[in-house]
């Protein structure tokens, strides 16, 4: 619900950012890699700082039991890869409303 409420008020933000780049000639394939790029950076950021910090607190937490079991580098890419896949699928249908409204409407009033 984060990503999705953040997608939403952004592209609600940049309507008319949006509208003048297709005006100015920009697809919507444009819009919509330049709006990926953008969440996809800062995902990036958060797994640099996640995924060291979790396995440092994890294998602490772990050394206190009686039975050692070890957390395989898997867990960590495959939750990456779930985020990943969630943040492109969402950012891609919230950007691709926003990215095929008529860009007249966007810019009725300016």
């Amino acid at each position: 619900m984060g990503i999705l409420g953040q997608v939403f008020q952004i592209s609600l933000n940049r309507t008319k950012e949006i509208g003048v780049r297709k005006v100015n000639g920009a697809t919507v394939a444009d819009i919509l890699t330049s709006m990926i790029k953008e969440f996809l950076v800062w995902v990036i950021v958060a797994l640099v700082f996640a995924i060291p910090l979790s396995w440092y607190m994890i294998n602490r937490w772990l050394e206190n039991f009686a039975y050692k079991a070890q957390i395989g580098w898997m867990v960590y890419i495959s939750a990456g890869l779930i985020m990943f896949i969630t943040v492109v699928l969402t950012v891609t249908l919230q950007s691709w409303k926003a990215a095929t409204k008529n860009p007249v409407e966007a810019l009725r009033y300016e």
